[in-house]
């Protein structure tokens, strides 16, 4: 069950992130219910995707990049974030899921933006939902 909230998570933090930055985008129709039909199960197939990531992908390339987040003191977290970001936009192309995420910089911006509402869902409901 807290797969499933962690993944509801990501997907609210990814809507976000697309709604706020030009570089991620959904394919589809772009106003109404019809845009919600059309982006609502890539946006679920991109958020399930991305939270594997970040349970299996992520803590190895923390542990290899080790030496680079210390000596940054924390800093090259926000590289791999958003790395992992891009990874993602890149398996969800694999599975042909309509996603596109257009350059780092863009790729970081979303990753803090789904932390901060990760970290606002969190503080909301009085639960932990990462995995």
């Amino acid at each position: 069950m807290k797969f499933v909230a962690w993944v509801l998570v990501n997907a609210l933090g990814i809507a976000v992130a697309a709604w706020l930055f030009d570089g991620i985008a959904f394919d589809g129709a772009t106003t109404g219910q019809a845009e919600i039909e059309d982006k609502i199960l890539p946006l679920l197939g991109v958020a399930l995707i991305f939270s594997v990531v970040t349970a299996f992908v992520t803590p190895l390339v923390k542990l290899l990049s080790l030496p680079l987040i210390l000596l940054t003191l924390g800093l090259f977290l926000f590289v791999v974030n958003a790395a992992m970001f891009l990874f993602t936009g890149w398996v969800a192309d694999r599975f042909d899921i309509p996603f596109t995420v257009d350059g780092f910089w863009t790729a970081l911006g979303a990753s803090i933006v789904i932390t901060v509402v990760t970290w606002i869902v969190e503080a909301v409901t009085d639960t932990e939902v990462r995995g």
